[in-house]
């Protein structure tokens, strides 16, 4: 056997009186958290477990584990000093529309293409059920939820599992940008653990995918790099444009097309 002990120096072991597992991490100290990263970063997929129920079992998870109050102390202190962000919380807007609504914009814009995906495919205009907002934390995450979809079509993010990386990646990439690391860390919490199940899985299960996988990751990352505040952006006041006229009318640049659903077909 090869002798790593170079490789080993350092490690200091420390004695607890716990009788259970305990660790500087709030996130490895959560027996939930443990499970959900072994089982769908190392998991296959497959149809007893749909993809889309792995991240809400995620969202659940993170709510218990991440200090809420810590968050809101977080961005109070970002209001402070960011009187732009401080103005978007203030008015608050929420999206009212309805499927219907949608139905009224031409195919070519974003309200149209927005229609199509919702009709074609069965899907409710809300990923998760409105409600209101009792805090800064949970208005972020109500318009998260929100704009999600718009996000791909406007960040260029196919509506399939390697696309997901496009949205992703944008909001990872893009908090960090606009927001202070201490605060951008703690949204990005959701982000980073369900972004990196589609990465380990291209890799261990489905290699023959992992190119068009990391291209999915730079896109995103350098749309988020390149453009305005994303989770501020008023989506619904685009939907009679085309989505290139859209970017421009938001600010959101760097976006580059291609192809993602051959190779999420094959994950099937």
């Amino acid at each position: 056997m090869a002798d790593y002990s170079y490789l080993m120096k350092g490690i200091v072991p420390i004695a607890t009186d716990s009788s259970v597992l305990v660790s500087s991490s709030k996130y490895l100290n959560d027996a939930r958290v443990r499970d959900w990263v072994a089982t769908h970063l190392l998991r296959r997929n497959g149809p007893d477990v749909p993809t889309p129920s792995d991240s809400i079992q995620l969202v659940q998870i993170l709510r218990e584990v991440q200090d809420i109050d810590h968050i809101n102390a977080l961005f109070a202190a970002e209001r402070a000093s960011n009187p732009e962000l401080d103005a978007w919380f203030r008015e608050g807007f929420s999206s009212s529309f309805s499927l219907e609504d949608l139905k009224q914009y031409r195919p070519d814009t974003v309200g149209g293409i927005f229609y199509a995906q919702l009709t074609d495919n069965a899907l409710d205009v809300n990923i998760v059920p409105p409600f209101v907002p009792r805090n800064d934390f949970e208005y972020f995450q109500l318009r998260a939820g929100q704009t999600h979809d718009l996000e791909h079509i406007l960040g260029g993010g196919g509506f399939d599992f390697i696309g997901e990386l496009v949205p992703y990646y944008m909001r990872l990439t893009n908090l960090f940008v606009h927001l202070s690391p201490e605060l951008a860390g703690e949204l990005s919490a959701f982000s980073i653990l369900g972004s990196t199940r589609i990465i380990t899985r291209a890799v261990l299960h489905y290699p023959q995918t992992w190119l068009t996988t990391l291209d999915a990751l730079e896109r995103g990352s350098r749309v988020g790099r390149q453009s305005a505040p994303i989770f501020m952006m008023r989506f619904e006041d685009v939907f009679d444009l085309t989505p290139e006229a859209a970017r421009e009318a938001l600010g959101i640049k760097g976006v580059e097309l291609a192809d993602t659903a051959t190779a999420s077909a094959q994950w099937n």
